[in-house]
């Protein structure tokens, strides 16, 4: 699973709802590595799990998944790569007997 690394508690939080942001800077590899987990997990099913030491989210996605990417060629260029998921809504199964 994609981890990002720890800020204060050693107490592990599953975010489920609510409202939750960590943003933390990464090593070149460190950055290529935790986007490669994320890969693996997004070829083997529609549900990822990406943690830090002490809060972990379960997210179960639908398709498709946003990708935006943002340049900005100013003073102070900077590339943003952007990945939405959005919750996959149980879509009932439909049964004939």
């Amino acid at each position: 699973m994609p981890e990002l690394p720890n800020d204060e508690s050693n107490k592990q939080r599953v975010v489920t709802d609510g409202y939750f942001e960590r943003e933390v800077r990464l090593s070149r590899e460190m950055t290529a590595t935790f986007l490669r987990e994320l890969a693996d997990q997004l070829e083997d099913d529609n549900e990822l799990t990406v943690s830090g030491d002490d809060w972990e989210i379960p997210f179960r996605f639908g398709e498709p998944i946003e990708v935006e990417v943002e340049f900005i060629g100013e003073r102070k260029r900077e590339l943003e790569i952007e990945l939405e998921f959005e919750w996959a809504e149980d879509e009932g199964q439909l049964n004939v007997e």
